[in-house]
């Protein structure tokens, strides 16, 4: 293979001579992707699969990984088939290879994109160490429902923000090209509006505007190719009564046309098959040619392109030229992983075993959970603990709970590695009795007075100077097909936190949860509420960090938490109606029970110490199209710790040739302050910054009123007005 490259200077060259020396069945083989058992069964290959591979019916592996059993499979690809042609594996990488870090909807509550960037850049190194050459990540949807499960797999609910981590991730997965051997091909998913699912419910129906898929769903995909991703995957969900595995709208038209993309595209698990259920498709010939036919390049697992795109062709019904151009990205990526150079390249038994779970990377981690922890409540300053706290009661099912702080979408990471809470406040409080009680298990409904663990947990209490209550879901109750109608706190939590209240001593609840909860009743009996979500492999010590104080919390919440699930969708940037909320008129937008606001903001989250800000001023009040102004702020840390802070900017069109919502994210900066220091922070905003889908669907700024406010979150804001003429 290596020698085949090096006869020509040039990588198309190099793809169109091995094309014509191509079969048909081959260049199909090209498109299909199969499992290995991996995940199931340990190292195997079904006997089928590896038929095919030696028949070069197989052009790529996901679910396997480790150098040796990757080697003997890429072994029966470049051995035993007739062209030689080396497979590319992958594997859901999504949050840690080995060392996992917090899920992505907490790593986004860190604001922090160069940690971001880190924490997928170890991820690479880890994953490439054992053989992968490619991961199904970054998942990009913007996802403004709680209750689908996969909200923890995303970067929450706002476009712009969403738009800069996609962006971070892919290159932390690419790092500085897919020839390095520490770097893997990132792929954007899920395209498109996979988080506009109806109800909430996974797989379900997506049925928005095309107004609104550009202005909210499509710009993080935009972002991440115009980062440079290797490869995009197609969603599930039907758009605009058209399955996106087969939408020629989006992978052509869109992807392929308007912003001129040139990775490969694959779909996601079956989903051609799944066409038939949608009722796009009459069998799976039929789905097989709308796929193909869209510009869908790769069948994932479905076995459809493998059995069906021959005789397609043959038929008339889908062009060879479309076959060859499929093959083609393929191909290329293979070649720029070095693939054709070298097979074997990432896959060195030495690197492997001193590249994975190693102390600066168990460090990184640990960094980025504690920086991931929005710290919801902290009434009486009871938190960071005291030193007067000799004595603490750690009671609750997710207290002592390894394979949960690692969370859904965990890859190949293992639970035995993670550090639960327990053993980080041992960690951490030497000298403190600690005393830890289970309570209840996470989903058990029952809960009697009488019983004995309830006696155990208030007598814990008790004779305790402060209670830590680990409270939230198990790792299988967020993620892929785990979607909640009711996401209140499961099972009889919310009961042993009432029964530990009657013990009188301060309470510390510390989440591990995939989404955003309904917390009214938590909040109304705890003193402090610290948000951890799933830490991941560092997750106690990373927790102690921040409840010990060796870390000050400052990560802000990127989705937002509702009073009831009857609020949602409930995000910040909605539009206005034409009766706005009037508590004194009946005839208005509201609920008879609650307040139309959130429990807690888009971009909320609490510090040990406290900031103010200064009246904000802009530089001009007025602004010519293609202009800029600069609007200007002081932030004073007014307590008594060093602290960090997220400075946020939002801007409403007031008027427009279509509605506009009533605030829109448009810039952030991250600030570490002493106590008493005081920074000014600056924004340029740019009429481009401003432009959005107009009512003639032309993507332009519009001149007219508008508002510039900034604050500590979505809804603590101050403003002032300028005009773009």
């Amino acid at each position: 293979i290596s020698a085949f490259k090096s006869k020509y200077s040039n990588i198309d060259r190099s793809i169109d001579s091995l094309l014509k020396l191509m079969t048909l069945e081959e260049k199909i083989g090209q498109l299909n992707l199969l499992t290995s058992d991996l995940d199931v069964t340990g190292a195997s290959l079904r006997p089928q699969y590896r038929q095919d591979i030696e028949a070069g019916r197989v052009g790529s592996i996901f679910n396997a990984y480790g150098t040796a059993y990757v080697r003997k499979l890429q072994e029966l690809a470049v051995q035993k088939t007739r062209l030689h042609i080396p497979l590319i594996f992958g594997y859901d990488v999504i949050h840690g290879h080995k060392t996992i870090f917090p899920m992505p909807l907490a790593m986004a509550s860190s604001w922090d994109l160069s940690r971001i960037e880190g924490a997928q850049r170890i991820a690479a190194i880890e994953a490439s160490a054992m053989g992968l050459d490619w991961t199904f990540a970054p998942m990009v949807d913007i996802a403004r429902d709680p209750r689908w499960g996969r909200v923890m797999e995303s970067a929450g609910e706002d476009t712009y923000l969403g738009s800069l981590i996609a962006a971070a991730q892919v290159r932390g997965f690419q790092g500085t090209g897919l020839g390095s051997t520490s770097s893997v091909m990132a792929c954007a998913k899920h395209f498109a509006a996979y988080g506009a699912a109806q109800a909430g419910r996974d797989y379900n129906t997506v049925d928005i505007s095309e107004r609104v898929l550009r202005d909210v769903y499509l710009p993080p995909f935009k972002a991440a190719s115009d980062a440079g991703v290797a490869t995009f995957m197609t969603a599930f969900n039907e758009l605009d009564g058209v399955p996106a595995t087969a939408s020629k709208h989006l992978l052509d038209d869109i992807l392929r046309k308007e912003w001129g993309f040139k990775g490969f595209v694959v779909t996601d698990y079956t989903a051609i098959m799944e066409m038939i259920l949608h009722g796009a498709s009459k069998d799976s010939a039929e789905a097989g040619m709308h796929a193909i036919l869209a510009s869908n390049d790769m069948d994932m697992q479905a076995g459809i392109y493998s059995k069906f795109l021959p005789k397609l062709v043959k038929e008339g019904k889908v062009p060879e030229a479309m076959i060859d151009e499929s093959a083609r990205r393929i191909l290329r990526k293979k070649f720029e992983l070095g693939l054709f150079d070298n097979p074997y390249r990432r896959l060195d038994p030495e690197r492997e075993k001193t590249s994975l779970l190693t102390p600066a990377h168990r460090l990184a981690a640990r960094e980025m959970a504690a920086r991931s922890c929005v710290l919801l409540q902290n009434n009486n300053g009871v938190l960071p603990i005291k030193s007067t706290v000799k004595k603490i009661a750690v009671i609750g099912p997710l207290a002592d709970a390894q394979k949960d702080m690692i969370g859904a979408w965990s890859a190949a990471g293992d639970d035995i590695n993670s550090v639960t809470l327990l053993q980080g406040l041992k960690n951490s409080f030497k000298g403190v009795e600690i005393n830890y009680l289970k309570g209840v298990d996470i989903t058990k409904v029952d809960f009697e007075k009488d019983n004995i663990e309830e006696n155990k947990a208030i007598k814990l209490a008790k004779e305790a100077d402060l209670v830590i209550l680990a409270l939230g879901e198990g790792k299988d109750q967020s993620g892929e097909a785990a979607s909640r109608s009711d996401i209140s706190l499961p099972g009889a939590q919310l009961e042993l936190l009432t029964f530990v209240k009657q013990a009188g001593k301060p309470i510390v609840v510390v989440l591990f949860n995939g989404r955003p909860l309904e917390l009214g009743n938590v909040i109304s009996q705890a003193d402090a509420v610290l948000e951890a979500w799933y830490p991941g492999t560092e997750a106690g010590n990373a927790v102690a960090d921040v409840l010990s104080g060796a870390y000050n919390p400052s990560g802000k919440l990127t989705i937002t938490f509702p009073r009831s699930a009857g609020q949602i969708p409930l995000y910040y940037n909605q539009k206005n109606t034409g009766r706005p909320i009037d508590v004194n008129q009946k005839y208005t937008s509201k609920y008879l029970d609650i307040p139309n606001t959130p429990l807690f903001p888009f971009g909320y989250g609490l510090s040990y110490t406290t900031f103010s800000y200064g009246a904000p001023t802009i530089s001009k009040p007025e602004m010519d199209m293609g202009d800029s102004l600069q609007l200007k702020v002081r932030i004073t840390n007014t307590g008594k710790l060093a602290g960090e802070e997220i400075v946020q900017l939002y801007v409403q069109d007031q008027v427009g040739s279509v509605t506009r919502p009533v605030k829109e994210l448009k810039g952030f900066k991250k600030i570490k302050l002493l106590a008493g220091q005081s920074e000014e922070i600056s924004f340029i905003i740019k009429t481009d910054d401003l432009r959005f889908y107009t009512k003639e669907m032309k993507f332009a700024a519009e001149p007219g009123d508008f508002k510039a406010m900034v604050g500590p979150n979505s809804a603590d804001l101050q403003s002032l007005s300028f005009k773009i003429r």
